[in-house]
């Protein structure tokens, strides 16, 4: 059973680091991933930065909107002592400072996933622009729950996009030429992966993935099930079953 490779989405946030900072994600990398999945928001002046939450509350000693701070008042807040005394003083990344983390990788795949938003598009734009600056467009999936933005990548960019089922999404189009003909891969959450649901999307023509195989289990379960990427909270036991099919 075949593996393209093992996604780590935003950090090990449930083990042993606090998530969305530039040492989470190089913690990922020297752990062997072969795909950074990653979150991107805008500021209140247009700066991308690499954040999963709509608010700054719940991942650092802040609150509100993201989209209500400037880039230089997020760099104020704390993004680590909520996880420990050890991790006090880590920022928000900002999405070119990301950029910079992955230079020495240039097999690393990237999944990126733009957060609904009404400015949604923007940070595509914006982001498109960066990747295409330092080639690493190739190399990329773009994830979104909304579909129309799905819709407006595809149609504007013809990059490769992951989506979910119909009910999972917003703005989902069900029409021929809708939002699964738009799409590249579909990701399922686990409480949704089935064998047959895998099977049918592959008939259709799109890649099977899932997330959130955070145990020995689910990883094995996920496997099983058919499909060819895993995203992790915590990458171990996927990284170890890979180890073990090589």
């Amino acid at each position: 059973m075949g593996i393209e490779c093992f996604q780590f989405i935003d950090g090990f946030n449930d083990v042993s680091l606090p998530w969305i900072h530039s040492l989470a994600f190089q913690k990922a990398l020297e752990a062997g991933v072969g795909m950074l999945e990653f979150d991107l928001r805008l500021t209140k002046d247009n700066v991308v930065v690499v954040i999963h939450d709509e608010t700054v509350d719940r991942t650092t000693n802040g609150s509100g909107p993201v989209g209500d701070y400037t880039w230089a008042e997020l760099r104020q807040l704390d993004a680590g002592g909520w996880f420990g005394k050890v991790f006090e003083g880590l920022k928000i990344p900002s999405f070119e400072e990301l950029c910079d983390l992955i230079e020495p990788y240039p097999e690393l795949l990237l999944n990126v996933e733009v957060k609904s938003s009404p400015h949604a598009k923007q940070v595509v734009d914006q982001a498109m622009g960066m990747l295409k600056e330092r080639g690493y467009l190739p190399r990329c999936v773009f994830t979104c729950f909304d579909a129309a933005v799905i819709a407006y990548l595809h149609d504007t960019y013809n990059v490769k996009t992951q989506g979910f089922m119909a009910d999972e999404m917003y703005n989902f189009d069900p029409g021929e030429q809708g939002t699964y003909s738009k799409m590249w891969a579909i990701a399922f959450p686990m409480r949704l992966l089935t064998a047959e649901r895998v099977k049918a999307f592959q008939e259709k023509g799109l890649l099977p993935w899932c997330y959130c195989p955070d145990t020995e289990e689910q990883v094995a379960y996920a496997l099983d099930c058919g499909v060819t990427l895993l995203t992790c909270n915590n990458p171990l036991p996927a990284i170890r079953r890979l180890q073990e099919i090589r």
